[in-house]
């Protein structure tokens, strides 16, 4: 099969590997019809993450299901299906709360290294009846897509800010899943969300959405907006030290921080006694991603919540390549790409 493959920093290749085996009884061999590139896997690509050995990249996938194990329920051969980022054991009491954060084994991410890359031709899914679900009439693929990663992500983000209805809100960084927690915020009864980015064109395209564009400093713009109070909550969509700065600066005492950015591995200098003093909440998670499935798919399904416009571009497996330069250029038209094995 076909893999999109990282060596080092900036060295992405079109590998070819063997076919995935069945990984178990429970587990299932998914053929991948569709695959995306999402801002996480840029830690990979720009040297974030140390490489030791050739990765096979991507943890976005929805496809059909070829070959089962014979303990597994929920899916059969020829399901179309969409398949969890975040991949818990599926039988402990962790996995039973529907948050494969808490399997009591550690999550695992595809295309970290530990299991395969869903950017590929075929994927094996171990706890088929955990990490899979069917795909339901009246989505489309780039729905279901987002429901595997970035709009479980950035709906986690928004859940987990205490928002207040009529509040305020910050969303930091304007990407796939910032777009997503922008979106999700307002829904949640957000009466403005601040969205905050460098890239200008990135800007223009959240007036649209509802979304008040704003150019970073996030401290400077949130105190703008707020007579200098401070917002309600802070979404942090990017999760550098800069932003994770400028959340907890930017919120207003007694207010929430959430972040779903993803940090590189050097320790974050944390303002404990600010934060102490003004009483901040601070909440990190990444996607509890099953857990999310039962609210987003009938509002996805209702036209309540659209996700119409984060989808940018679709290439071919094969241009994965010039598909990450593009992701990585992190301009305005290239916010997400959606590959094609």
């Amino acid at each position: 099969m076909r893999s999109v493959v990282i060596d080092g920093p900036g060295s992405i290749r079109v590998d070819t590997r063997p076919d995935p085996v069945l990984p178990g009884a429970d587990g299932a061999v998914v053929a991948v019809t569709a695959t995306a590139i999402c801002g996480s896997d840029l830690h990979f690509y720009e040297g974030d993450y140390p490489i030791a050995d050739p990765v096979p990249l991507g943890h976005e996938a929805i496809g059909t299901v070829v070959e089962t194990g014979p303990e597994v329920a929920s899916v059969r051969v020829g399901d179309r299906v969409m398949v969890s980022s975040v991949a818990g054991c599926g039988h402990c009491g962790g996995c039973a709360t529907r948050d494969p954060i808490r399997c009591h084994s550690g999550p695992l991410i595809f295309g970290s290294g530990a299991l395969g890359g869903a950017q590929s031709e075929l994927l094996a899914v171990p706890g088929a009846d955990f990490q899979l679900a069917r795909i339901p009439d009246g989505l489309s693929d780039e729905e279901a897509l987002l429901l595997t990663d970035n709009l479980a992500t950035g709906w986690a983000a928004a859940l987990r800010a205490d928002i207040p209805v009529g509040g305020t809100v910050a969303v930091i960084g304007l990407g796939a899943v910032g777009l997503c927690a922008a979106r999700s915020a307002l829904f949640l009864g957000a009466a403005t969300v601040l969205g905050i980015d460098p890239v200008a064109q990135r800007r223009d395209r959240v007036v649209a959405m509802g979304i008040t564009p704003a150019e970073p400093s996030a401290t400077t713009a949130v105190m703008e907006l707020t007579g200098g109070r401070g917002v309600d909550a802070v979404i942090d969509a990017v999760g550098s030290d800069v932003t994770m700065s400028d959340a907890l600066t930017a919120v207003r005492a007694g207010g929430t921080v959430s972040v779903v950015g993803v940090h590189d591995l050097q320790p974050f200098p944390f303002p404990a006694l600010p934060a102490l003093v003004r009483s901040i909440t601070l909440r990190m998670t990444t996607a509890p991603v099953q857990q999310t499935w039962p609210q987003l798919i009938p509002l996805l399904q209702s036209g309540r919540l659209s996700v119409d416009g984060i989808f940018t571009t679709e290439m071919p497996l094969d241009a994965a390549a010039d598909a990450y330069r593009a992701v990585a250029a992190r301009s305005g038209d290239v916010v997400k790409v959606l590959l094609t094995p």
